[in-house]
């Protein structure tokens, strides 16, 4: 299985970059794992509507450049499905067992996506109904990828 995760902003934090090396580390074992970071788009104080719709406009283009055709796209949002681990890893296997080859993960910027990435999207996650910074979530994501593969090979994880 390939996964590819393509976040908007580069990470500038040390521990989430050796957190994210660590997960990716890990992950090597079960799948073919990419990261793709593309541009964020400054965002003014208090912006407009109009405005912040242009921007999740632009940073939408930039990831769709990087979603290839056959990808089953994930995006994380806010007002997604809620799952368990355990809901997440039995995704994860159908999603293989029905021939998907390659799952594209999408966290969006500071402001989330534009509507050409959701109507892309094959499927809408969500993590909490709290918000998270879009840099820490690489991290949460790749964690609970990892521990998904756990959860499918019947791999010990604390729970």
């Amino acid at each position: 299985m390939k996964i590819t995760v393509i976040t908007v902003g580069k990470l500038k934090e040390k521990y989430l970059k050796d957190a994210i090396a660590e997960y990716s580390k890990r992950l090597s074992k079960y799948c073919k794992l990419e990261i793709v970071e593309v541009a964020d788009e400054k965002t003014p104080d208090q912006a407009s509507e109009v405005v912040e719709n242009h921007i999740r406009d632009k940073e939408g283009e930039r990831i769709l450049k990087y979603i290839k055709e056959d990808a089953f796209v994930i995006t994380l949002e806010i007002g997604g499905q809620l799952l368990s681990s355990e809901e997440f890893a039995g995704k994860i296997e159908k999603l293989g067992i029905q021939g998907i080859s390659h799952i594209c993960f999408v966290i969006g910027g500071s402001i989330g996506l534009g509507q050409e990435v959701l109507k892309r999207s094959d499927y809408a996650l969500s993590f909490s109904k709290m918000t998270f910074p879009h840099q820490l979530m690489r991290v949460i994501l790749l964690e609970q990828i990892y521990r998904s593969y756990r959860i499918i090979n019947g791999e010990p994880y604390h729970k």
